[in-house]
């Protein structure tokens, strides 16, 4: 358990701003501690959450921090008292704790999840958060099955490739939107059987349209900004809306009779790094997405990056550049 010869890289986020605030540092690898193991990663992901550390959304406890919170790899060192796990085992994980940009990483035992040899540690980077989260919102914020209609915001993107798959492995009727044409036919490839395109589209008349005036049983919305009104008249009497993010910026306040009676709504903002936080939920969900990789529903990878590319990848991202999931390879 000596330290590596090998100087590693990791990114670090110096303070709350732009990409500027990243910087690329060598550094050497740390020894695991009781309990911990140590990943050399192939692969890690990048998301919306990373971004919204970086800028201050989500503040983290203290800085400087390197950002991330999924990865996959091979464990190249334990420390004292793991079990279940050795050197060489191929691994995953997603949520707390952060920093997963970094060529290796810290965890805690109980945080890494064995990877069957098919599947891939690009895929399983890629496909972590994202489903986990499709896990959080098809399962438990709102139960989907075979009949339901939901609508998927940014479909073709990480999350959305994810959501529009699960949704069809359980038998949903998926309406997607999208912000161009070319990536709604991408968000068709997925599986989505309508997609609405533009960003200056009508959603609710035609979502109405498509559903015959009822509305979609579950909404999921991650773009924030104005898009949540228009998502709420989307919804069917006594349906679901889920809001799990603002990338299209801050969301105004709504005002409860934005919700009912009239429309009998249920309003929910699920956070995956609170749903991950809890060990079971997080054993349990992980064992459903990789039952459900195996399946072939798993993430598509829209870019690589080199890992001193971190700013560049997060750029792309948040400008809307970029289709699929985004991994950072160090």
């Amino acid at each position: 358990m000596d330290k590596m010869d090998k100087m590693d890289q990791m990114v670090r986020m110096t303070g709350v701003g732009g990409t500027d605030q990243l910087e690329v540092v060598s550094c050497e690898p740390q020894l695991p501690g009781p309990g911990e193991v140590r990943i050399r990663q192939e692969a890690i992901g990048v998301n919306f959450i990373d971004i919204y550390h970086r800028t201050g959304l989500y503040p983290l406890a203290a800085l400087p921090a390197v950002l991330g919170v999924e990865g996959a790899g091979t464990i190249d060192a334990v420390g004292e008292g793991v079990e279940h796990l050795a050197i060489g085992d191929r691994v995953a994980y997603a949520g707390a704790p952060v920093g997963a940009y970094a060529a290796t990483r810290l965890l805690p035992q109980a945080r890494a999840i064995l990877l069957p040899e098919n599947i891939s540690s690009r895929l399983a980077a890629a496909s972590m958060l994202r489903g986990l989260t499709a896990h959080m919102l098809l399962t438990r914020t709102f139960q989907v099955s075979a009949g339901s209609t939901i609508l998927i915001h940014a479909a073709a993107g990480g999350l959305g490739a994810l959501l529009v798959r699960w949704a069809k492995h359980l038998g949903a009727t998926v309406i997607g939107t999208a912000g161009s044409a070319e990536k709604a036919q991408i968000a068709k490839t997925y599986g989505a059987d309508h997609v609405i395109a533009g960003r200056d589209a009508d959603i609710v008349s035609e979502v109405a349209a498509v559903t015959g005036g009822k509305g979609v049983d579950f909404a999921i919305d991650g773009i924030g900004g104005s898009m949540l009104l228009k998502t709420l008249a989307c919804v069917r009497p006594f349906g679901t809306v889920a809001s799990i993010g603002q990338a299209a910026g801050p969301i105004a306040p709504i005002s409860v009779e934005e919700l009912g009676p009239r429309r009998s709504l249920s309003l929910a903002r699920p956070s995956i790094m609170a749903y991950l936080a809890d060990q079971d939920t997080y054993s349990v969900a992980s064992a459903a997405l990789i039952a459900m990789m195996q399946a072939g529903v798993v993430a598509e990878i829209g870019g690589e990056y080199p890992l001193a590319e971190a700013a560049r990848a997060q750029a792309d991202l948040e400008a809307g550049r970029t289709t699929g999931s985004l991994l950072l390879i160090p």
